[in-house]
């Protein structure tokens, strides 16, 4: 298992949930190229209700029905001795020479193996479905069905999705021996208390059978840079391996796959908490991951729920919608006239009820469509056209971090903020626009809870409550207008473009 992947991942939910999150198994492994063969559909999903009695032999029934769909997969990927080193933390010094002070000659390549898991969704085209990070810059890719055989075969990468970490793989010779193929269920059934079992490749332990229940649905996982896709949790039990396994219902229907678990920092194991993304989700993109190429639009806004307290001051009629927090320049949204502070209320004729239903509405529309878009704006319903983009996540995880702030001035706001002016020089620093005012954030107060996590030092305060501020003192005084329980709304200039951020003054 790839060390450094790990702890890529623990550092990304670190900043989510505070917690040391480690991937179920982690190896970086290239895209081959994409098969030629024919689109496979989307397979038949069970949608009635899962009923019946529990005995004595229902899940050893489950695992005998299911275990021979299930493959375990070995990677292997090439990375250079020198990342290696540098990552264990060695004095940086031997990059460029060696222990006795030799220059290195040229940096060697290391072999790195990892191992996960898979489960075959058509028989006879060879197809297996794993997660992306188990075939991620993969250079080798073997599949095997039972270890004491120690038959081996060969496989390459069809098509992978980072953003629902799930990845399409097929033998490149098929095997003579009869394959069984997964049986999807409903993922949107499964609700807190249901009863599942994992089948996979933990520690190399083939076809390990772990039993357990849904423990929550819906929990928002980081998969990239203010992205998530929403999983479902699990205490059956999950270890590195088992990534790209099947998680069953009681009727050996795979509800999900395997992708992840909370862990201790030091030793990556299970401890009750594990994750499985929706297998609706996945089943839904076979297609485009059939293809070889994974479609999605995008419209260049970021976006959050509707504060609770927040409805009236919008304009709402209830709380739905999606607020604007930031809009990219020059991107669709930014063109169409969008502004951070917008609730978008309607895409394409169809209602949006929160934050997540316009990121579904959004990805799920072809790029190069234009369609009418609704957002209320001072409390008054705007239509504004949009012409949806392609949705480049390589791009979009490549722009650059934020700025530093400068002088401290303790002007009191009450929300744990230390502001100062805004100055020349750090106004071309933190890449603001020429002749912009504001008050510049320069600490905030990690024990007051009304912005802790929505604001940080560099950020620059340019309106509060949509009135224009100038300098630190006038948005300190607008900021200690606002009684106990009250709810400020800033626009703040961050990373290069406007957010729009709500917080509430304790």
């Amino acid at each position: 298992m790839s060390t450094r992947k790990i702890t890529l991942f623990y550092a990304l939910l670190i900043a989510v949930a505070s917690l040391a999150v480690g991937m179920v198994l982690a190896s970086r492994l290239d895209l081959a190229p994409p098969s030629g063969a024919q689109t496979v559909s989307r397979p038949p999903a069970n949608s009635a209700p899962v009923t019946g009695t529990i005995d004595a032999t229902t899940f050893r029934n489950i695992a005998k029905a299911a275990t021979p769909m299930v493959v375990n997969i070995q990677t292997e990927s090439k990375r250079r001795a020198q990342d290696m080193t540098d990552f264990l933390g060695n004095d940086l010094f031997q990059r460029f020479f060696g222990p006795e002070g030799r220059p290195n000659q040229r940096p060697r390549e290391e072999t790195l193996t990892s191992v996960g898991s898979g489960f075959i969704i058509d028989a006879k085209e060879g197809l297996i479905l794993t997660n992306n990070h188990v075939v991620e810059g993969a250079t080798k890719i073997v599949a095997t069905f039972d270890p004491q055989d120690q038959e081996q075969f060969e496989a390459k990468v069809v098509g992978r999705d980072p953003l629902t970490d799930s990845a399409l793989i097929k033998f490149v010779e098929k095997p003579s021996r009869p394959l069984s193929e997964a049986k999807f269920g409903d993922s949107s059934q499964m609700q807190p208390g249901d009863w599942v079992m994992a089948i996979g490749n933990p520690f190399e332990f083939a076809h390990t059978v772990t039993v357990g229940v849904i423990s929550a649905v819906g929990r928002p996982f980081a998969v990239a840079e203010q992205r998530y896709q929403n999983v479902l949790q699990t205490d059956a039990a999950i270890n590195p391996g088992n990534s790209g396994g099947p998680l069953l219902n009681l009727r050996g229907e795979v509800i999900g796959i395997n992708t992840a678990i909370i862990s201790n920092a030091r030793t990556p194991t299970n401890i009750g908490i594990g994750f499985a993304i929706p297998i609706n989700v996945v089943r839904d993109l076979l297609p485009q991951l059939r293809a070889g190429k994974v479609v999605r639009g995008r419209i260049g806004v970021t976006v959050q729920p509707v504060p609770p307290d927040s409805v009236k001051d919008f304009g709402l009629s209830g709380r739905q919608g999606a607020m604007v927090m930031s809009v990219a320049s020059g991107g669709p949204a930014d063109k169409a006239g969008v502004k951070p502070g917008d609730v978008v209320v309607e895409f394409n004729g169809q209602p949006v009820s929160n934050n997540d239903e316009l990121v579904r509405l959004v990805t799920g529309t072809k790029p190069g469509a234009t369609v009418p878009m609704k957002v209320m704006r001072d409390k008054q319903e705007k239509t504004l056209t949009i012409t949806v983009e392609e949705l480049n996540l390589e791009a979009e995880s490549g722009r650059s971090g934020r700025g530093e702030g400068g002088e401290d001035n303790t002007a009191e706001t009450g929300f744990g903020l230390t502001l100062d002016n805004l100055t020349p020089d750090m106004a071309r620093r933190l890449r603001v626009p020429s002749g912009t005012t504001g008050a510049l954030v320069t600490d905030v107060d990690p024990g007051n809870a009304s912005t802790r996590g929505l604001l940080s030092p560099g950020d620059v305060i340019l309106e509060v409550n949509r009135t224009p501020v100038t300098s630190a003192a006038e948005a300190a005084r607008a900021l200690q207008k606002i009684p106990s329980g009250g709810r400020a709304y800033l626009l703040v200039w961050r990373q290069g473009q406007q957010v729009f951020v709500t917080v509430r003054k304790e």
